[in-house]
């Protein structure tokens, strides 16, 4: 592993002594991915002198901080504070590795959805600054203004088909309800019932409540009225878009790229609505920063970061640094590039991946059920109700 010793500045609040904790011989560790090694790096530098609390930074594979924390934190040659994704929560938490992390006040300074998305069972557990999230990338020259609802998706949809201007309108990827949950939010359904106070309950399955339904029938006469095949998979879903045949898709920013050097003209917008819905809500996936439950220094490790990375000037040089939509407001709204300021307004409804334990056993049933009803092998509320019940007996017997 590869360690770099720096120094940074720990901007105390004003009800904070600096002079005691200036003077402390005090060393926080954290660990970070490659991304975010060499801003923090350089932000450490930047303040070398000012406080003399040391900053050690381990660059780790992303992939490997959580199972490395895991065996690592209980041994008490972990870190302070790691650098993850909000859906680490659920093994995390249940394990007794992490802390809560009080924002106090600087809590309204994010994206609230980002903020709820560290909540478990009631407490916050860690302190966000970035977003991941799906929208509808739209092929201009086809679709000259976003459509706002699903019943615009299907006019435009059946305009082009009938006049022979693309093969397809909207697509997407059968088997793949991560991609296909705002447009079962848009309809009215959701997952897991949640409440900002605690979190996501799993005793609420909402797979078959009357919105999902509606938005598993909308999506089989679809495909029955030939507007979308079945049996597509990602990358026939990108093929489709990028050669014209397919006017619109749902997809993530990691297509970015793809599209625009495949020459497609397109714009992104948020996913639409219906009804009284005025815009889908995606997952949201979030990456935040965590204060180890062994830490020895876990309320410098807090003020840290409520007093030091939650502020503009930092929350900038890591968006900079690894540019995705912030999870601080200010930085978010000052975003010049329309892609990723598109990216943040799909996601400022959005909802974040239930980090529980329980999800796990959301996604085949969830999925299946999705396929079925491409394939036209069962009606929406069929595919709903049997794939709910296979959600509900999965829990229960997982206790």
């Amino acid at each position: 592993m590869k360690k770099i010793m720096i120094f940074v500045l720990l901007a105390v609040m004003a009800s904070v002594m600096v002079a005691p904790i200036a003077g402390q011989d005090a060393v926080l560790t954290i660990w970070v991915d490659e991304a975010r090694n060499e801003p923090l790096t350089a932000l450490g530098e930047q303040f070398e002198a000012e406080q003399g609390i040391a900053l050690e930074i381990v660059e780790l594979p992303f992939g490997e901080i959580r199972d490395q924390f895991t065996t690592a934190a209980p041994a008490g040659e972990g870190p302070d504070i790691i650098i993850g994704a909000h859906d680490w929560l659920g093994e995390l938490v249940t394990n007794g590795l992490l802390l809560p992390v009080d924002l106090g006040d600087k809590a309204e300074l994010f994206v609230p959805a980002a903020v709820n998305a560290f909540n478990y069972e009631g407490s916050v557990y860690g302190m966000p600054y970035a977003l991941e999230n799906v929208a509808l990338y739209y092929n201009t020259d086809l679709v000259p203004e976003a459509p706002t609802s699903w019943d615009e998706v299907r006019a435009i949809s059946e305009e082009l088909v009938a006049n022979g201007d693309s093969q397809y309108g909207w697509v997407i990827q059968e088997n793949d309800p991560y991609h296909f949950f705002g447009v079962q939010t848009a309809f009215g359904g959701y997952v897991f019932g949640f409440s900002p106070e605690t979190g996501y309950d799993p005793s609420d399955v909402g797979i078959d409540n009357e919105g999902s339904i509606a938005a598993y029938d909308f999506l089989s006469s679809y495909v029955a009225d030939g507007l979308m095949p079945a049996g597509l998979d990602a990358d026939g879903m990108r093929t489709l878009f990028e050669t014209g045949e397919a006017a619109m898709v749902i997809s993530g920013p990691w297509d970015l790229v793809r599209f625009q050097d495949s020459g497609i003209p397109f714009a992104i917008a948020p996913i639409p609505g219906e009804g009284d819905v005025a815009q889908g809500s995606p997952f949201l996936g979030v990456q935040g920063f965590m204060v180890s439950a062994f830490s020895e220094n876990s309320t410098l490790a807090t003020l840290f970061l409520t007093e030091y990375i939650a502020t503009d000037e930092v929350m900038s040089t890591l968006f900079e640094a690894d540019p995705r939509p912030s999870a601080f407001i200010s930085v978010a709204e000052g975003v010049d590039d329309e892609n990723l300021a598109a990216f943040g307004a799909a996601g400022s409804t959005g909802l974040a991946m239930p980090a529980i334990p329980q999800m796990s056993a959301v996604w085949g049933s969830w999925g299946g059920a999705m396929e079925q009803v491409i394939q036209g092998r069962a009606d929406g509320e069929t595919a709903a109700t049997d794939a709910a019940t296979q959600i509900r007996e999965a829990i229960a017997s997982a206790g």
